[in-house]
């Protein structure tokens, strides 16, 4: 239901508040490019800095945008069960088709404490929830343990975004879950992920080469592998060099350097430095964005 290539948006602002116009052309022009679905306000949305109206006004605003067209998976976890279940009622009323639910974050919740927390979010909502690991930002993995619980306990608990950077742990998962969708959280690893399982990837780097990482994953689910790895040697430096600083202030900043965008951030995030910028822009040009 959830697979292929899904776009983890930006959040683009102008003076300081949410810019809906331009939120609106990223949406038309990933529709147009050919991706299969789009997430906001995940990390890459700027959630954290987000106040919960805009929060919920940025998920109407792509639901409305992409009418239909594409799936939208709503970021409403948090570290707070209660919130996370109000965000994720708000995303079902304003039409999103899922839920993106991310490991607590900071209070580290043992194995138990996750299996509850998600378990009251999918009892309190009808939509579809995909579960998010990724320790690196949380200091918590979802456990193969915790994972086959609540597939086997919530009907609606349909698929993971795994970023625990191994695809070692893709091959764990679905050997004790052969019929969840596990997607990539990481774009360089999409294709070693896809070729033990994973069906697609929640993606960064799709918000600058929408078209490509979707052909990529497109090619290799089709059997082509040899056009989605010659993709995916092009792509490659895009894909590190959106990570030089921290997730999103590079892929604004190549946005803005594109046009989409004004390249604006709320703190604590700021503008990168400027070795790293035209590090960036020089990137951009190899692989012909810019």
């Amino acid at each position: 239901m959830f697979t292929g290539t899904h776009t983890a948006i930006v959040t683009p602002f102008r003076n300081g508040r949410v810019d809906e116009g331009a939120l609106r052309k990223l949406v038309a022009w990933q529709v147009r490019s050919g991706v299969d679905g789009i997430v906001p306000v995940g990390t890459t949305g700027e959630s954290p800095t987000l106040d919960c109206e805009e929060h919920i006004r940025v998920i109407e605003l792509v639901v409305k945008a992409a009418a239909g067209r594409v799936k939208v998976i709503a970021g409403t976890g948090a570290n707070c069960t209660r919130e996370a279940i109000e965000l994720t009622r708000a995303a079902e009323r304003v039409g999103a088709d899922a839920s993106l639910q991310v490991a607590p974050y900071y209070n580290k919740p043992t194995q138990e404490g996750l299996y509850r927390h998600f378990k009251a979010i999918a009892a309190a909502t009808k939509l579809p929830l995909i579960l998010y690991s990724i320790p690196g930002r949380c200091g918590v993995e979802i456990g193969l343990d915790t994972c086959r619980r609540l597939a086997t306990d919530c009907p609606t608990i349909v698929g993971i975004k795994e970023a625990g950077g191994t695809p070692e742990r893709v091959s764990q998962l679905r050997a004790v879950l052969p019929r969840f969708t596990i997607l990539s959280g990481d774009d360089s690893l999409t294709l070693p992920f896809m070729a033990v399982g994973a069906q697609g990837v929640i993606s960064v780097a799709s918000n600058v080469a929408p078209r490509e990482v979707s052909q990529m994953v497109n090619a290799f689910a089709r059997g082509k592998i040899a056009a989605a790895q010659k993709l995916h040697a092009k792509l490659y430096p895009i894909f590190k060099d959106l990570f030089i600083e921290t997730n999103p202030v590079p892929v604004k900043a190549a946005l803005a350097m594109m046009g989409w965008i004004r390249e604006e951030y709320r703190l604590p995030l700021c503008e990168m430095g400027e070795a790293n910028r035209e590090k960036l822009r020089r990137t951009l040009k190899a692989v012909k964005l810019i």
